[in-house]
């Protein structure tokens, strides 16, 4: 059965080419059981998106939050959607105490019925699985915390099956390639 993919970014922070280069390499992005048809952004960088999926000539459904550094007070701070049999819960992360664990995020999912977390601001990617609930943090598209570099996801959604999450890293030249985290 073919899946539908969910790209997730978050933290931009300015880079217009971070993004653009991404964006690039999602239309390009045909596995052969689906492509990339959403992409949830997780703020820090709202004022980027335009810029750079016009250049890359990227158009998809957008799943968007604001982050801590986004004033654009009229996007909200979380949202939930439904994506292929799956619920989101989408949220900067800021307000959510993400240094001291991870309990607030999980009793969120639980309290809308969310099966995954999409989370940023810690500017590190990280995918697990916590009380039953998938949380998963992309890194940063620009401005990477980790030894994993500048990371972005991308959600692999079969309604009824497990969700499955690849990480990709950006190198210095732009190329992007799988990654383990």
């Amino acid at each position: 059965m073919a899946g539908k993919k969910l790209l997730v970014l978050s933290d931009s922070h300015g880079s217009v080419s971070a993004l653009k280069n991404v964006f690039s390499w999602a239309n390009n992005f045909i596995p052969p059981d689906g492509t990339i048809c959403t992409c949830a952004f997780l703020g820090d960088g709202l004022s980027d998106l335009q810029k750079a999926a016009e250049a890359a000539g990227f158009y998809c459904d957008w799943k968007l939050v604001r982050g801590n550094n986004d004033y654009d007070y009229q996007m909200p701070e979380t949202a939930v959607f439904d994506f292929s049999g799956h619920r989101f819960l989408l949220c900067h992360g800021h307000k959510y105490s993400l240094y001291g664990g991870h309990y607030l995020l999980t009793a969120a999912a639980k309290s809308n019925h969310a099966d995954a977390v999409l989370f940023g601001h810690v500017h590190v990617p990280y995918n697990r699985i916590v009380e039953g609930i998938l949380l998963v943090c992309p890194g940063s598209v620009a401005r990477p915390r980790s030894k994993a570099g500048a990371t972005f996801a991308v959600i692999d959604c079969i309604e009824g099956e497990p969700l499955v999450t690849e990480f990709y890293g950006i190198n210095e030249k732009g190329s992007i390639k799988i990654i383990n985290i």
